[in-house]
């Protein structure tokens, strides 16, 4: 049997007042993904253990079964290694976002999602200005880049940008945690302002504000770490071939560690606007030659930083319509049966623009097993699923069960 997990980034959420007390899920057009529900097994999985943040990557980590206790080691890492970028001993990776600040404070996390032209030539123009034996820019995508940092002590407080909007700059700059990590903050601190001052009036930015746009006008570091143990999705549970589909640099970096062939779909930008039916097709090439594929969909958890509601619900019918459906309605057809998992990786509540921890619903659709009572999708028809409430690694070795 193949498996794909279809996993809609943030797509889980609170009830709104403007959806008449219900959620995105709930009031969403998608016959595909309640078909599955009906067609499979249901149940709520806890992605964030206690004791951390529930970010992407401690969530996505979760829902590929990885113990976070002993094999997270910062997301600079997962997005160095998915850019092609070598951690070595002695250095220190970090997210390295590109934001907009405005009267001292964080007007958001993306600087208006710059473009991924214009975010590289600011970030060779900061490597050449900022760059030195210390610190080394890389270029990712859009918003998202990787500082490196020689000797950097990861023993810090940051604070994720997406986190914090509307704060002031001053208040969540970088803490040491130890006397030892003193001075790793006042390094990264001293780079943040250098950065402030060195591209407000950059032509990149002057042009972006000329045509209204949010500027890019600060970096913003976080999620430190070093290069981590992990072993492969093969050596954990004996997946013998797969592959991972994404725009985000961290999913593909942790599609890296965990061995997966990593694909790239032109087009695929991570926002609404992606490339939903070059995914799909990309999907479903790699069942064809794989027994595993993980499909990441950025849409939804953009459109719940934005408290962007009718946004939200979009991309979970596009969800459903452009990748859910012609992924179902292929697989089939095909004589070895294919399961299918479907699920956020955390809450991104329109409400508060931030990711929570709180359990997310999940389907998984095996079509040689026996279905729930689950008619519909959401976060509170899933409850009366067979699967109940799991954690961690407890969810993919239920969805890899032949």
């Amino acid at each position: 049997m193949k498996h794909i997990i279809i996993l809609g980034d943030g797509m889980a959420d609170e009830r709104i007042a403007k959806l008449n007390n219900k959620t995105p899920l709930e009031v969403a057009n998608k016959p595909y993904m309640d078909l599955l529900a009906k067609k499979g097994n249901c149940g709520l999985l806890h992605t964030v253990p206690e004791g951390f943040k529930p970010g992407s990557e401690i969530a996505n980590m979760c829902v590929l079964g990885y113990d976070v206790r002993t094999e997270f080691e910062g997301r600079g890492s997962l997005e160095a290694a998915s850019i092609g970028v070598s951690i070595m001993p002695g250095e220190m990776a970090m997210r390295c976002n590109l934001i907009c600040v405005q009267d001292g404070k964080i007007k958001n996390h993306s600087a208006g999602h710059i473009s991924n032209e214009e975010a590289k030539e600011l970030i060779e123009y900061l490597q050449a200005e900022l760059g030195n034996d210390i610190f080394t820019f890389h270029n990712g995508i859009s918003y998202r880049h990787l500082l490196v940092m020689k000797g950097g002590d990861k023993r810090i407080t940051c604070t994720p940008p997406h986190d914090v909007p509307g704060t002031e700059v001053h208040k969540v700059l970088v803490k040491a945690d130890t006397p030892e990590a003193e001075e790793t903050a006042r390094l990264l601190n001293e780079l943040t302002i250098k950065s402030q001052e060195l591209l407000e009036n950059h032509p990149v930015n002057l042009k972006r504000k000329a045509e209204g746009k949010d500027p890019a006008n600060s970096i913003w570091v976080w999620s430190p770490g070093y290069k981590p143990s992990m072993k492969t999705l093969k050596e954990k549970f004996g997946i013998s071939s797969g592959a991972v589909i994404s725009a985000v640099d961290l999913i593909k970096g942790i599609g890296v560690y965990a061995g997966l062939e990593s694909i790239e779909v032109e087009g695929a930008t991570g926002l609404y606007n992606t490339n939903y039916e070059g995914k799909a097709e990309a999907a479903i090439e790699a069942l064809k030659k794989n027994d595993f594929v993980f499909l990441h969909i950025e849409a939804s958890d953009e459109a719940g930083h934005e408290g962007d509601v009718d946004l939200k619900v979009k991309t979970i019918e596009y969800l459903d319509s452009r990748i859910v459906k012609p992924i179902y309605e292929e697989v089939s057809k095909w004589n070895e049966p294919v399961s299918i998992a479907i699920l956020p990786d955390h809450p991104t509540p329109c409400a508060i623009k931030t990711h929570t921890a709180s359990a997310i619903p999940f389907i998984i659709y095996n079509p040689e097993a026996e279905a729930d009572k689950v008619e519909v999708y959401n976060e509170f028809s899933v409850k009366e699923g067979s699967y109940g409430i799991l954690k961690e690694d407890e969810f993919i070795k239920s969805f890899l069960k032949k």
